[in-house]
């Protein structure tokens, strides 16, 4: 951790910011929710699109852990009909977006990380996984109670989806390796952020180790 992040960590934590949630953070059903690893976002040829290789990867291997462990998963996408790309105030601040049409590869999920079975795809036109979505419809008929969210990017789409999912009282775990950026400086001052004020923000290795905890808890 850089000298700023933990003068400013000692401060928070001496006028009540930043308090932990991981012990017991994950309840009895968390759920998975992988924001827009698709291959708009995970192909660097695409504008919107950078390197996150390493993240899919990681992504990977914390679905293979949540789906022998019965848990559920919930993909999302962003996806445009032509109608939206002159409308949208979003798209005008990011034109790079524009790309993501509907029925395009770009809107697909990487192929490394494909939803299986009935994992639902949700599509959305903003950037949190809630706003104009039934995603809170479906967790609670999933009946899940907790989750961890991985995907892209950390400033924007996963940072707008864990405040949100805060607003609607879930505890958030976000491993560390499963989220990424178009840059280091948004990626690691988001995660800051994130982990102070609306989630905890953990190596995947310690989160895995507390999905372990809840999936063997009789």
């Amino acid at each position: 951790m850089s000298e700023w992040a933990e003068a400013v960590r000692e401060q928070y934590r001496g006028r009540g910011v930043g308090e932990r949630l991981a012990i017991g953070a994950l309840s009895r059903k968390p759920g998975v929710v992988v924001v827009d690893l698709i291959n708009g976002f995970t192909d660097a040829t695409c504008p919107p699109g950078s390197d996150l290789d390493a993240v899919v990867g990681h992504t990977a291997a914390l679905l293979d852990r949540a789906r022998d462990a019965g848990l559920p998963v919930f993909f999302t996408t962003i996806s445009y009909e032509p109608d939206d790309l002159d409308g949208l105030v979003w798209l005008r601040k990011m034109p790079a977006l524009r790309a993501l049409t509907a029925g395009s590869r770009w809107v697909e999920v990487d192929e490394r990380i494909a939803p299986r079975g009935a994992e639902p795809l949700i599509a959305k036109k903003a950037a949190s996984a809630f706003h104009g979505t039934d995603l809170a419809h479906q967790l609670a008929a999933a009946g899940v109670d907790s989750l961890i969210v991985c995907g892209a990017t950390t400033s924007g789409c996963v940072r707008a989806t864990v405040i949100d999912a805060c607003a609607e009282n879930y505890a958030v775990l976000v491993p560390r390796e499963c989220v990424g950026d178009r840059a280091a400086g948004p990626h690691e001052a988001n995660l800051f952020d994130i982990d102070a004020k609306y989630a905890d923000v953990l190596g995947l290795d310690e989160v895995l180790e507390h999905l372990a905890r809840v999936v063997t808890t009789p």
